[in-house]
């Protein structure tokens, strides 16, 4: 149910990243000049090394939506909102590898990790360097999350069209902190509550990653409800099959393609979907090499490989793949019932195959 295109083509995705990019850069560039010292150069030099990479889904899907809902010709405000999603997105990624510990954010040091470096390297105690990469990262953090919130406000919106974009800017916010904090309270509980599981990556990755930046962008452009149901419809089944398919690269997938870690998720005892169908159908002996090996901090490969055995032996493995081919397929139809543009539609068709692609 596509409708006629507008004047001009939507923007591939090559082109909203390198627009998303320059804005980010000539935003920080205005940032460090005007610091109030050169200290702040400490922080501002790991948020660059941290917008950098990375698929900037986000930033996508938010023009992507402001072509959905009719934007069209000047896109500076459309660009200043997604770029705002970015700054937004390394406040999350920098608290969670906090929450986590995590050693390895995107193939590179996580933010505290490249702190606690920065501050040796600079002649500071090393028996104060991971104190400080923790305090170091909560504040930058925290200082992505206000510039977030400045990039918005100065995106050049009318007083009405900001006044749409920012309750949903404010939802997206708190589901996502409701999805950390489910995710943070079941992690290390052995469950086969596969219900629970599907809940929390409903909030922390679903709603976050894709309805709420397709909603936003198309709030821009001053969307009717007709076009934000449409974004929900594509984006809560798509939002799922994506992290379903990060849950298997989680402990399937390839570092060195992925650039994320396949020890991780089982050392914290991540409550992920893949883990719930397998505890579920697991043998006695199965359900033990479980219990006993998944949440380890020492976990190694090869106890990897056996939990990794029983993932596949109890079929939990195959059960993901089939979920992430049916939220797919259901994001697909919607895409053939919603009234977007027909090239918006080929591009989220596109975004929506390369992110439940099959990689392991």
């Amino acid at each position: 149910m596509a409708t006629t295109r507008p004047a001009t083509s939507p923007p591939d995705l090559m082109s909203v990243r390198h627009k998303v990019s320059a804005a980010l850069t000539r935003f920080l560039d205005a940032k460090d000049e005007a610091a109030p010292g050169a200290e702040l150069l400490y922080l501002t030099s790991t948020l660059r090394a941290f917008l950098t990479g990375g698929k900037r889904l986000r930033s996508v899907l938010c023009v992507y939506g402001w072509q959905a809902a009719g934007g069209d010709g000047e896109m500076t405000a459309a660009i200043r909102a997604a770029a705002s999603l970015e700054l937004f997105q390394v406040f999350a990624l920098v608290h969670d590898d906090v929450m986590d510990d995590s050693d390895v954010r995107r193939g590179r040091p996580s933010a505290h990790r490249a702190l606690a470096a920065a501050y040796t390297d600079n002649g500071g105690p090393h028996g104060r360097a991971a104190a400080h990469g923790l305090g170091a990262a909560v504040l930058l953090g925290d200082l992505a999350l206000v510039w977030s919130d400045e990039f918005l406000h100065t995106a050049g919106l009318d007083p009405h069209r900001l006044a749409q974009v920012l309750p949903l800017v404010a939802e997206m916010r708190s589901e996502v902190m409701y999805g950390q904090l489910l995710d943070l309270q079941t992690t290390g509980r052995l469950t086969g509550d596969v219900e629970t599981a599907l809940h929390v990556i409903r909030y922390k990755t679903a709603k976050y990653t894709v309805e709420r930046p397709l909603h936003i962008g198309a709030a821009v452009a001053g969307a009717p409800p007709a076009v934000l149901d449409a974004c929900t419809a594509f984006g809560i089944p798509l939002g799922e099959a994506f992290q379903l398919r990060d849950d298997l690269l989680g402990v399937f997938g390839d570092p060195g393609k992925t650039g994320k870690p396949v020890l991780d998720d089982l050392r914290e005892g991540k409550a992920t979907v893949l883990m719930a169908l397998a505890v579920q159908r697991a043998s006695r002996a199965e359900r033990k090499t479980l219990s006993g090996l998944v949440g380890r901090s020492d976990l190694d490969e090869g106890q990897a490989a056996e939990i990794r055995a029983v993932l596949d032996s109890t079929g939990a493995r195959q059960t993901v793949e089939e979920k992430i081919t049916a939220r797919r397929d259901e994001a697909l139809a919607a895409l053939d019932e919603a009234p977007f543009p027909e090239e918006t539609t080929d591009q989220l068709r596109e975004i929506a195959l390369a992110a439940t692609e099959r990689q392991t």
